[in-house]
């Protein structure tokens, strides 16, 4: 089975003091003063205005009393969503690119062996875009960080003062749209909202004194659907995403198309074949 991620990324401890100096020359400001509200609803454009940040993720997703963890560290662009980072998952490595939304893996060879994928092609090309609703199976690091956006002043509450990565926070609990996971796919969010059985979800913001993101958690239970061919059992995940090292370089570039293979269509046809086994 091919190992991709299941949420999204976050971030490894680096030297903050140096973010301060990378930050202030944008006319980044300190948040005192404003309303709980106000600082939600501006973490999004305050943490892009930093440019990019390093990145580690952790992602785990239980089902039938098995779990299976993914970890990641890189770095992205924060404007553009452009990602690189390296995931390990049950004793497996791999390499992984974001660019416009395309993901690219460079995956083991036995996992490439398994999809029957050339032997010269050692990196895979997945648009979540055209996976027919089989976008669960990958994961753009920067789709979590989008999920703020959709944050607005109402069902804001503070939870409480903590220390990330050294970095004194404020831990905040707002809630998200489903929609918003959805990335504007009507049919798939009214499946969404079936499986979670609800139009609204809990996210978890730690926001610095600058009111950037420094850690988001977001937790899900997708529910089993009836008539889908799928084992009756949930499926519970839990998605972590840090930043720190605000303005490191990020310069992602996509693998060279000689070494790539396009496989969104092999993992679509894989997922509508389980789903009807």
């Amino acid at each position: 089975m091919l190992v991709l991620t299941a949420g999204v990324s976050a971030c490894s401890g680096g030297d903050d003091s140096a973010d301060g100096k990378k930050d202030g020359a944008k006319g980044a400001s300190s948040t005192k003063g404003a309303s709980e509200s106000q600082v939600v609803r501006a973490a999004h454009q305050k943490t892009t205005a930093a440019d990019s940040a390093k990145m580690t993720l952790v992602s785990e997703a239980a089902a039938a009393g098995k779990t299976v963890t993914v970890r990641g560290a890189g770095v992205m662009d924060l404007e553009d969503g452009a990602s690189t980072m390296t995931m390990t998952s049950q004793g497996q490595k791999i390499e992984q690119r974001v660019l416009d939304g395309v993901v690219y893996q460079k995956a083991p060879a036995e996992q490439r062996a398994q999809l029957k994928l050339p032997e010269d092609k050692t990196w895979m090309k997945i648009d979540p875009a055209k996976l027919d609703g089989a976008g669960g199976q990958v994961n753009d690091p920067a789709e979590s960080f989008g999920f703020t956006k959709g944050v607005t002043d109402k069902d804001v509450e503070k939870v409480g003062t903590e220390t990330i990565d050294g970095t004194s926070t404020t831990h905040y609990r707002v809630k998200v749209a489903v929609k918003d996971l959805a990335q504007g796919d009507q049919a798939k969010a009214d499946q969404l909202e079936k499986q979670l059985g609800t139009s609204m979800l809990p996210l978890e913001l730690w926001l610095d004194d600058e009111g950037r993101l420094r850690q988001e958690t977001i937790k899900l239970t997708l529910k089993p659907q009836a008539g889908e061919g799928q084992k009756d059992q949930a499926v519970t995940s839990t998605t972590t995403l840090k930043f720190t090292d605000f303005g490191t370089e990020a310069d992602v570039e996509a693998p060279a198309a000689a070494d790539t293979v396009d496989v969104t269509k092999k993992l679509a046809d894989a997922s509508k074949a389980q789903g009807t086994a």
